[in-house]
């Protein structure tokens, strides 16, 4: 590592830290980033706001516009889009949604080496979906032509190779609800063997449970990559890697995502992150950092690239935690 690299860690700029290591974030157009990543003097007079009903408060977002994505890049080498998990890309009749036109928007302003990640909608990857305030059972669960059609078809025409990973989050499925590994396992490689063979696929595990020889037997064949993820609920990175005994599954890349602190809820995550302008005093959880650097530098160790995404909720303000993992990476 060269010591001109450093300054780039303590002035939010992460594009070249390591020719296999990616750094990004879970969403972007933060108000409370401008100063770090954001021109204030440019958007200062652009935010939208929105109000976001939560845990039983009312927040107000401080939203920037797409074209921000321009300053992002210039930061960062890598944006995962969450957006698309709310609704696919195209609607049942072939007709482009809202969320098609979204990423449409920021494709305008891609450069050729900014890489995107996005989720894969919950439609079709959650067993249950939440419809007028309550759980139901998703009809369309795995639904192979439902991810051909109305997602990886048009992300794929619409991004080419900025397209840089598909994440498929398997949400979180208490004892009772959960379908035996060996079934699990065969419904994954059902699925996997059923669409596009492609080296953007991660599969997301948040239960440890699945977390299992079974399901890791599966995503090896397949070639799908797990997703390191630092979850409310689940064990520490390094044991996850350790539980799939510290292979890489997808060979193209790793994808590592900071999410929320470990036993922590996405609502009093949000609430102690908000209005994610600075890091909040004990929120991060302890080893989270060193973790991550270790899963990175193994991953470079066997020549896999890395993807690191993280999300404001990890400890109040992601910028800054990259900026903790730069410097431990560089250190």
């Amino acid at each position: 590592m060269t010591q001109e690299i450093i300054p780039s860690a303590e002035t939010f700029q992460f594009r070249d830290l390591h020719p296999l290591l990616s750094m990004g974030t879970a969403s972007d157009r933060y108000a409370g980033w401008m100063g770090q990543v954001y021109s204030r003097e440019r958007f200062e007079c652009s935010v939208k706001r929105r109000s976001r009903r939560l845990g039983g408060k009312t927040f107000e977002e401080r939203i920037l516009p797409v074209e921000s994505v321009v300053e992002y890049f210039l930061h960062f080498s890598t944006l995962e889009l969450d957006f698309t998990f709310y609704r696919t890309l195209f609607d049942r009749m072939g007709n482009p949604t809202k969320t098609f036109t979204l990423l449409q928007d920021y494709r305008k302003y891609l450069k050729p080496e900014n890489r995107l990640i996005l989720k894969a909608p919950q439609a079709v990857f959650s067993k249950k979906l939440r419809m007028q305030g309550k759980f139901v059972e998703n009809e369309q669960y795995l639904d192979p032509d439902l991810f051909i059609t109305q997602f990886y078809r048009p992300a794929k025409d619409l991004l080419g190779p900025a397209l840089e990973g598909i994440v498929f989050e398997q949400e979180y499925q208490r004892r009772d609800e959960r379908p035996p590994l060996e079934k699990y396992a065969y419904q994954l490689r059902e699925f996997f063997e059923a669409i596009p063979a492609d080296t953007c696929y991660h599969v997301e595990l948040r239960t440890e449970a699945f977390l299992s020889d079974a399901v890791f037997r599966v995503l090896e064949e397949k070639g799908v990559g797990q997703v390191f993820s630092h979850w409310t609920w689940l064990p520490s990175l390094s044991k996850q890697f350790s539980l799939s005994q510290k292979k890489f599954f997808n060979k193209n890349r790793c994808i590592l995502r900071l999410m929320t602190p470990k036993g922590m809820r996405y609502e009093e995550a949000y609430g102690r992150a908000y209005p994610f302008d600075k890091p909040v005093e004990g929120m991060q959880s302890p080893g989270m950092i060193k973790d991550t650097v270790m899963l990175v530098q193994a991953a470079i160790a066997a020549n896999v690239p890395a993807s690191v995404i993280i999300n404001n909720r990890a400890g109040g303000n992601a910028p800054s935690i990259a900026q903790q993992i730069a410097a431990e990476f560089l250190d």
